[in-house]
């Protein structure tokens, strides 16, 4: 193939995949729905996210364990995904206004890690990132998200448990309306 085909093929492929993020925008962005999990999934998500180890920014392995009894916001993400590049800012104000109340952010990217690291430094992220690799979307499914569309957010009490999930882009006042409340009441 030709380098001129080859760019073409290309720059159609990412003309496609621009106007279909587009169109998923959209539709999220004002509506921003919140992801009804049944009851089960809310259990074997929750038991999956704390099963879990991954390898952070740095490279060392990480147990989503390790956070339990914190309030945790569970942002699945990609450096590309233009939602995640603008929900991201409010997320660092966010843990910098209430992590001394027991809020963690948990930023998990699903990318590739030298593009990871480069974002993560260039925004300031403030919060732990895990990174996931390429195409693993089990627990994006074993947490409500069997498109494994981004992103993903989660909000998990002190207890463990799910209480609320989000497809798309969250913004910093609905979070704080499900987040303020469970940084009131106190592990048990």
């Amino acid at each position: 193939m030709s380098k001129l085909k080859q760019g073409l093929l290309y720059t159609g492929v990412a003309l496609v995949a621009l106007a279909a993020g587009i169109f998923l925008r959209v539709q999220l962005i004002d509506s921003n729905p919140s992801t009804p999990l049944t009851e089960e999934t809310k259990k074997t998500g929750a038991a999956a996210i704390f099963a879990t180890r991954l390898p952070d920014i740095t490279g060392k392995e990480q147990a989503i364990s390790q956070w339990r009894g914190k309030v945790l916001i569970v942002n699945f993400w990609a450096t590309w995904c233009a939602p995640c590049q603008e929900e991201i800012p409010e997320f660092i104000e966010m843990q910098e206004t209430y992590g001394d109340q027991g809020l963690l952010f948990l930023g998990v990217a699903i990318d590739r890690e030298e593009m990871v690291i480069a974002f993560s430094e260039d925004f300031g992220i403030n919060y732990p990132v895990l990174i996931e690799a390429p195409g693993a979307a089990s627990l994006l499914e074993a947490t409500g998200n069997p498109q494994a569309a981004l992103p993903y957010t989660l909000v998990i009490d002190r207890n463990g448990e799910i209480v609320e999930t989000y497809l798309g882009r969250v913004n910093q006042k609905k979070l704080e309306q499900v987040f303020k409340p469970l940084l009131q009441t106190a592990s048990e």
